[in-house]
This record gives C-alpha cells, sequence and structure tokens, in this order.
C-alpha cells in the first residue's frame, strides 16, 4: 500500500510538471506592453487549467496521507 501511494505521487508529480509547461503561453515578458487585455481560456488551455487544479488537489490529499504516522 505505501509504496502503490509514493507511485502515485511520482506519476501525479510528472503529469503535472507536464500540464504546467504546456500551459505556458508567452515567451518571457515579450507580450507585456500596453497590450495586457484579459481574456478567457477556452478549449484544450482550460481543460489543461482545469487538470492542474483537480491534479494539484489529489497530490495534495495523497501527501497529506503519505504523512500519517501509520506510514512510517
Amino acid at each position: 500500500m505505501e509504496l502503490a501511494l509514493f507511485v502515485a505521487m511520482i506519476i501525479l508529480s510528472i503529469v503535472l510538471i507536464a500540464l504546467v509547461v504546456l500551459q505556458v503561453r508567452t515567451t518571457g515578458m515579450a507580450n507585456r506592453d500596453a497590450s495586457s487585455l484579459y481574456r478567457t481560456k477556452r478549449g484544450v488551455e482550460k481543460t489543461f487549467y482545469q487538470a492542474t487544479i483537480v491534479l494539484s488537489a489529489v497530490y495534495l490529499v495523497l501527501a497529506l496521507i503519505t504523512s500519517l504516522p501509520i506510514f512510517n
């Protein structure tokens, strides 16, 4: 059980890293001129954003579970 939780955390961390890297849409501060308008997330961008939030919450729960004294 303990090994399965640790493997799940490793897999989740790799997927989270990939999702965060895929969300990058600008190249540094090049898009910081006077035209910084708010725009809504749509399509794949919105799906990546929501998946990042859900997977980070799952990762947090797994981290809290594995830090319980029964896994020491």
